[in-house]
């Protein structure tokens, strides 16, 4: 099978991101941006979707990190796409219900070619340094290039780490069960358009 990665530039006046992915990785992530958290939780993306993800990325963070995360969910999702090709026998869904100690998330994944968010987690404003309302700029800018729908809801939860960390190693689980191969689709894609 051919390998599925892709690699991505995107330079603005605000933002310089090179990013490359491998959907059939073996978990391994090397992210380098001046937003911490995000560094973090995309080491984790990687490793618990085993992908292989490298990114290195600068902005205005100096304004604030508006731009950079939300470009990095860009480029993630620009990935993610280029990345599935054609898409052929491809699972397309995906679900996981993800536990981080006390907090609970459900994740659903539908390659479907239709970006939509539906995000039902509620605002919190600071993790350390980082705007955590900034994640929703991040997923919507994923499934805006990736052309997924992706639901995230959080059943419940006290600390805004758990949560965070949970929402993300649910996204990995969820991506990597529905770009698997299904070995039964012998020709095509799992739609009856006949395209995705």
């Amino acid at each position: 099978m051919k390998k599925r990665k892709a690699t991505i530039k995107r330079e603005t006046s605000e933002t310089k991101i090179a990013l490359s992915l491998e959907i059939d990785g073996e978990g391994k992530g090397k992210i380098k941006s001046p937003i911490g958290l995000l560094n973090h939780m995309l080491i984790l993306f990687a490793k618990h979707g085993l992908f292989n993800l490298k990114i290195v990325a600068t902005g205005d963070i100096e304004v604030d990190q508006h731009h950079l995360s939300e470009d990095l969910g860009i480029c993630l999702g620009e990935a993610v796409k280029k990345a599935l090709g054609n898409k052929k026998g491809i699972c397309r869904f995906g679900f996981a219900m993800l536990p981080m100690d006390e907090a609970l998330v459900a994740i659903s994944i539908d390659i479907s070619g239709r970006p939509f968010l539906a995000y039902n987690v509620p605002k919190r404003r600071r993790k350390g340094e980082f705007d955590t309302e900034l994640l929703k700029e991040f997923f919507q800018g994923f499934v805006n290039h990736s052309g997924i729908t992706l639901h995230i809801n959080l059943l419940y939860g006290e600390n805004l780490h758990h949560i965070i960390e949970a929402t993300f190693k649910g996204l990995a689980r969820t991506l990597d069960e529905a770009t698997k191969i299904d070995q039964r689709i012998k020709s095509g894609i799992p739609s009856t358009k006949g395209r995705i």
